[in-house]
């Protein structure tokens, strides 16, 4: 079984900056693209970032020059670097990735816990 397990978000004011990290665990040989996405209360999941295997980089327009995805491949881990945050950027934040678990299988979508991201005005 393949874990995700999220860290790095909390309460930040207006302007300021937090970093998300989110790590997997388990039985894989490979991770094709990883991504983050986010949930504001009443509102649907939406993409805030992803990033391919070749490094190849997609941002939400709402984010674009305030976020930065990057990712590990040797820790099979992928952050958001959060910047100039504003209270519109509050939400829960999910990361996901696109997993292969053997050389032989398709890929799977797996999902973090989520964590809370609260940006004070």
């Amino acid at each position: 079984q393949v874990q995700l397990v999220e860290s790095g978000g909390g309460l930040v004011q207006a302007g300021g900056s937090l970093r998300l990290s989110c790590a997997a665990s388990g039985s894989l040989v490979s991770i094709n693209a990883m991504g983050w996405y986010r949930q504001a209360p009443g509102k649907q999941r939406e993409l805030v970032a992803v990033i391919t295997s070749g490094g190849s980089t997609n941002y939400a327009d709402s984010v674009k020059g305030r976020f930065t995805i990057s990712r590990d491949n040797a820790k099979n881990a992928v952050y958001l670097q959060m910047n100039s945050l504003k209270p519109e950027d509050t939400a829960v934040y999910y990361c996901n990735m696109d997993v292969r678990r053997s050389w032989i299988s398709k890929t799977y979508d797996y999902w973090g816990q989520g964590t809370q991201v609260t940006v004070s005005s």
